[in-house]
């Protein structure tokens, strides 16, 4: 049993005085290439991480739910009764958007027993790392079990992604929660959102001596507030202008007439949107034909196009990405939904410690608070651990 394991299981006996029926887990995600693709149904390229999110659960005898974790004094509690959207709030509704989803995805609520459940995490919050698909995941994994819903993964994504729209209010994609219940060691996950067909593609990371090195910048940011939802409202308004369903429909040469019908500023997301699809398109092939040491450059064009016509970076994050590429990394960009959060680094293993020094050096010359450098490793998704 690991230390995670020990301490979600010390915590729940402690928050609620019996032994827990099992542990779940569940991956944070990075996303390598494809960002607010998600919600127009473009394509995406990313993998679970080996920082996780695991879940103590036991199953009641009557119909109520009681959520703590470490990251929260309170322990909520309500009946499965009252189980709405509008009755959730703060970081619980993150699981018991989860329990609520499940009934419209098939589970009868009306009989189905109570649940106590304790969360512990490494995954970071705020960097980016999709802390809150990994609790979304293993608790949609650990209610699958415990209820016996027999849904599969492709579905448990689906639950999460409604659990976070409807519960939390955040207007995410499917990316996110597939990563984390799909993925696998040394693999990321090539998803088609608009289908959501799924393909695990090899990295080849560590056969190429590279490693990916998170930039965490310690610049919070949250989905739920107003920076993502217009970004998303910005490319539904291009797709419309345009005439398609989603900007999924558009190919790069249909940036010619998007520039004549639409103002600067939608023209921007949207061009983000259709050369990012692309640039997912080219990285996969790219690593099936000559590998991971040849996807630096789209690395590089995915973070210009985030900065320039998505507009989602911070100074932090142009640092970061600047400086790791003059110490050597072969490409870098920020990764997840913007305005604070993570960088990427795709970095030779023995030039980690040198771009983590030129970082950290730089940050400080900058005046800017203290990044969270680290390394992390392509891992399997969701599961039973205990």
């Amino acid at each position: 049993m690991t230390d995670l394991h020990q301490m979600v299981t010390t915590g729940f006996k402690s928050r609620f005085g019996t032994e827990p029926t099992g542990l779940w887990s569940a991956p944070g995600r990075v996303n390598l290439i494809g960002e607010h693709t998600d919600y127009n149904d473009g394509f995406v390229f990313p993998f679970a991480i080996d920082r996780r999110t695991v879940v103590a659960l036991g199953v009641r005898a009557d119909r109520l739910i009681r959520v703590a974790s470490s990251f929260a004094e309170e322990t909520v509690e309500l009946s499965l009764d009252d189980l709405t959207p509008e009755n959730l709030e703060g970081w619980s509704a993150y699981p018991l958007g989860v329990a609520w989803a499940l009934g419209q995805f098939g589970a009868d609520l009306a009989a189905v027993a109570g649940f106590e459940v304790f969360i512990d995490s490494d995954v970071p919050i705020g960097a980016g790392l999709s802390s809150s698909a990994a609790i979304e995941s293993a608790v949609a994994v650990a209610l699958n079990d415990v209820w016996q819903l027999g849904l599969d993964r492709r579905v448990l994504a689906r639950v999460g992604q409604l659990a976070e729209n409807r519960a939390v209010g955040a207007p995410t994609g499917i990316m996110d929660q597939s990563a984390s219940l799909l993925g696998r060691a040394d693999a990321a996950v090539f998803l088609d959102c608009r289908s959501l067909d799924a393909e695990v593609i090899p990295l080849g990371f560590d056969a190429a001596g590279l490693e990916l090195l998170i930039i965490d910048t310690r610049v919070s940011h949250a989905h739920s507030t107003g920076g993502y939802a217009s970004r998303r409202a910005s490319c539904e308004a291009g797709a419309r202008l345009l005439g398609v369903s989603s900007l999924r429909d558009l190919e790069v040469d249909d940036l010619v007439r998007a520039r004549e019908l639409l103002d600067d500023e939608t023209f921007r997301r949207v061009r983000h949107v259709v050369t990012e699809n692309q640039r997912v398109l080219d990285t996969v092939r790219t690593l099936r034909e000559q590998g991971p040491t040849a996807i630096g450059a789209l690395l590089d064009a995915s973070h210009v196009s985030m900065r320039d016509d998505f507009e989602i970076s911070v100074p932090e994050l142009d640092l970061a990405v600047e400086t790791s590429r003059a110490a050597g990394a072969i490409g870098a960009r920020m990764t997840g939904g913007g305005f604070g959060g993570a960088a990427i680094a795709l970095t030779p293993h023995a030039l980690i410690p040198a771009v983590t020094a030129a970082v950290t050096a730089a940050f400080t010359a900058h005046g800017f608070g203290t990044p969270d450098l680290f390394v992390v490793r392509a891992a399997d998704g969701a599961a039973r651990e205990v």
